[in-house]
């Protein structure tokens, strides 16, 4: 008995401890980061770079040649496309991130009122697990190839075998647990991993490109332009354009850019100019990465299972990369899922949250669907959150040029905030009808609609705030 309590100690001591040490990582969930702890360009670099060096571009790659772009239209349009999201990071997330310093939650809550943002974090927080939890399936394909595990097919919903659940199970748990060390655990990760898999990114098409009839640097375009960017779509799939390019480009990042999300980690960043290291992620990651997977694609005779791609380009080194990948881009996905989810369980510490975001992500991540329909996911995700970042621009900007009261439902204490609610609501209801009444598509959407939320919330403020109010702040 005597033997049996210090030993019963010394084990609680050793949780209690490990719990301690988790309860005292501090990622300032409700207040400003101080300047102590702003981070210097390499953060982001590594980060950006990491995030968008993910396993999810060996899906997104041969997508593009199951749709039947052409090879002009797609390099046009990668151009273009992730010109413009950088453009949105640096000009409409960076210097709103770095005036307010906090996270994109608890300024929100300033704006919506604590109960609307209760619904919204939920939102929020559900659409990155289930885009964590398309690159937790992604690593799992390469996980499983060594246990012969059977792939995923591209009209695949549910998992088709025990081996699967098990390897996304031991996957998503793994990436919890770096989630849980928080921003700048991530940000070293990406760092050390992001140059190494650009380059087998690289050097795995460059492999596969003499099976394709690649003899020489002459040859490329024009084997690009009739075997791997043909034109022609693939049986029952719809063809895309330049334009779909561009704008899949610009806005598969919606709710980071446009959308704030990425408030939670450019609120880091000692400048506002750091907005523009996302060229880093989207030139590497949705440039290099996306041609250098849908050559992969062509030369898997268009399997899209992405384990067995990069495998079949760089042996274990590609199936490695793979998994490292979709880590790297899945950790600060989830991480932004527990800070959504902390600002609404307040008594809970930020890893408690993390791990049942983690949960969450991991159950997703068990159906292939979400990596096999990740185009249509990724703009559909987007699209929901994009209207909160529209009224958080207006609210930051356009409020007090116009004689109104930023941030109205702080200063009234108010619960609930209705202009931002039905902008919210009504942003996503014009969207659908200009869908159903003119067929635009959903990557086409987040343009009209962000313009559309900005006018309703400057609007239905002027109506919330009384005119004597505006009469006196013109006045001041």
């Amino acid at each position: 008995m005597s033997t049996i309590q210090p030993r019963a100690a010394a084990a609680a001591a050793s949780q209690q401890s490990l719990a301690d040490r988790l309860d005292a990582i501090n990622e300032f969930d409700r207040e400003p980061v101080p300047p102590d702890r702003l981070q210097g360009p390499g953060s982001f670099i590594g980060l950006y770079a990491g995030e968008h060096l993910a396993g999810t571009e060996f899906v997104i790659g041969p997508l593009f040649v199951a749709h039947g772009v052409a090879a002009r239209d797609l390099v046009l349009g990668l151009l273009v496309g992730n010109l413009l999201a950088v453009l949105s990071w640096a000009f409409i997330t960076a210097p709103i991130a770095t005036r307010t310093r906090l996270n994109l939650y608890w300024h929100l809550r300033k704006i919506t009122g604590p109960n609307l943002l209760f619904v919204y974090n939920i939102v929020n927080a559900l659409m990155f697990c289930f885009l964590a939890g398309s690159m937790i399936s992604v690593a799992a394909t390469a996980v499983g190839l060594p246990l012969g595990m059977a792939m995923p097919k591209l009209n695949d919903v549910y998992p088709n075998s025990v081996g699967w659940v098990l390897v996304v199970f031991l996957v998503g748990a793994t990436v919890t647990a770096l989630a849980i060390l928080g921003f700048e655990k991530i940000a070293a990760a990406g760092q050390v991993a992001s140059p190494w898999m650009f380059m087998v990114f690289v050097a795995a098409a460059v492999a596969v490109l003499p099976r394709l009839g690649v003899t020489s640097l002459g040859d490329f375009w024009r084997v690009a332009s009739e075997r791997i960017w043909s034109g022609v779509p693939a049986h029952g799939v719809a063809k895309f354009s330049f334009w779909h390019i561009m704008f899949f480009a610009w806005f598969c990042n919606m709710a980071m850019h446009i959308g704030m999300a990425d408030m939670t980690v450019l609120r880091y960043a000692k400048r506002w100019q750091y907005g523009f290291l996302s060229a880093c992620g989207m030139y590497l990651g949705h440039f290099v990465a996306w041609i250098a997977s849908g050559i992969l694609c062509a030369a898997a005779l268009g399997d899209v299972a992405p384990g067995p791609i990069a495998y079949l380009g760089a042996g274990v080194t590609g199936a490695v990369t793979v998994v490292i990948a979709s880590w790297t881009t899945a950790n600060p996905t989830l991480y932004r899922a527990g800070l959504a989810l902390q600002t609404i369980s307040p008594n809970w510490k930020r890893w408690k949250v993390t791990l049942v975001a983690g949960g969450v992500t991991t159950a997703a991540a068990i159906f292939p669907a979400l990596m096999m329909r990740l185009l249509d996911f990724v703009a559909l995700y987007g699209l929901i959150l994009m209207p909160m970042g529209a009224v958080i621009f207006a609210d930051f900007w356009l409020l007090p040029r116009l004689g109104l009261r930023q941030r109205y439902a702080e200063w009234k204490s108010l619960l609930f905030s209705w202009p931002a609610a039905l902008t919210w609501v009504f942003t996503l209801v014009a969207c659908w009808a200009i869908n159903a009444m003119w067929g635009l598509e959903i990557f086409f959407l987040g343009l009209p609609g962000w313009f559309i939320a900005t006018v309703l919330y400057v609007g239905l403020s002027a109506i919330q705030q009384p005119a004597k109010l505006r009469a006196a702040r013109a006045e001041a």
